[in-house]
């Protein structure tokens, strides 16, 4: 069982990274906004771009989507994790009930599961 102490050290931790993951998902989405050329991309002239520049800037808005896509999880994540403090089953794994420990809570503080659990869940994924 964890303490108050502890509980409240990790509710500042997660409140700190949802807010880290926040920001870089509106980073990355304001990047992705930019047009890809032109004064309405935010280039200095209409004149059209090279195809290949054409061709480097989708795949990097690809990116940046993606690289959103998973700080947005992750800031959901955090979020989730701190409502399991307000309910008072932060730190217990989802699937067994047992206590998640510590170093991996460490690792990934808005772990859902124990390492054998987690383990297990992925490998039925894998499949």
């Amino acid at each position: 069982m964890m303490t108050t102490t502890e509980i409240e050290t990790w509710r500042k931790q997660l409140v700190s990274l949802a807010r880290q993951y926040d920001k870089r998902t509106s980073d990355l989405l304001e990047e992705a906004a930019h047009g890809l050329g032109g004064e309405s991309g935010g280039g200095l002239s209409d004149s059209p771009i090279h195809l290949g520049d054409l061709g480097n800037a989708q795949q990097e808005e690809e990116i940046d989507l993606t690289l959103m896509e998973n700080e947005k999880r992750l800031f959901e994540e955090c979020n989730a994790a701190l409502g399991r403090i307000d309910a008072g089953a932060f730190g217990l794994c989802e699937e067994c009930r047992r206590p998640i420990g510590k170093g991996r809570l460490e690792a990934c503080p808005y772990a859902r599961c124990c390492l054998a659990c987690a383990r297990l869940r992925e490998s039925c994924e894998a499949r």
